[in-house]
């Protein structure tokens, strides 16, 4: 099954180097593609809702049609690594072709985004800076991969 993460901007400074060591963990389980658009509004302009909404404009034009959507928002579901990797291995099953992850910018997602979304999902009801929250997300995608195929890694307990 393959799946999407799109994301506003490229990760910089300390995090990228360990965004890029979790995605290559994480294709040996997944078809992985990583989608970057561009940040901010055009024209120079600054309001929170001008960059939310020019960012959002992006995404959308970059979300594959048929693709679920999971957008990743403080105020989503929680769920456990056991529960994302219950629901990727249901989705990879019933034959769906896959699942696109949002993480939005600085100024978060725009609405337009949040409604095409099939899953609101939180990584921590804790606002987290994009690079982290992709890293986060990164983790727990390889971390479901090795759920499903029993590995070790996964030492979480039946809940977790």
């Amino acid at each position: 099954m393959k799946l999407w993460i799109v994301t506003v901007g490229r990760p910089g400074g300390g995090l990228a180097a360990a965004i890029g060591a979790y995605e290559a963990r994480a294709a040996r389980y997944w078809k992985l593609e990583s989608v970057e658009v561009k940040g901010g509004a055009p024209g120079g302009r600054r309001s929170s809702t001008d960059v939310r909404e020019a960012e959002g404009a992006r995404i959308l034009d970059r979300l594959p049609e048929h693709a679920e959507v999971i957008a990743l928002t403080r105020q989503g579901l929680a769920w456990s690594s056991r529960d994302l990797a219950r629901h990727l291995d249901e989705r990879r099953l019933s034959g769906q072709e896959g699942s696109a992850f949002v993480i939005g910018g600085a100024d978060g997602l725009a609405s337009a985004v949040l409604e095409r979304a099939r899953v609101r999902l939180s990584l921590s009801p804790m606002t987290l800076p994009h690079d982290l929250a992709r890293l986060v997300l990164m983790e727990q995608l390889y971390r479901a991969g090795t759920i499903l195929r029993g590995e070790p890694y996964h030492k979480g307990g039946e809940g977790a």
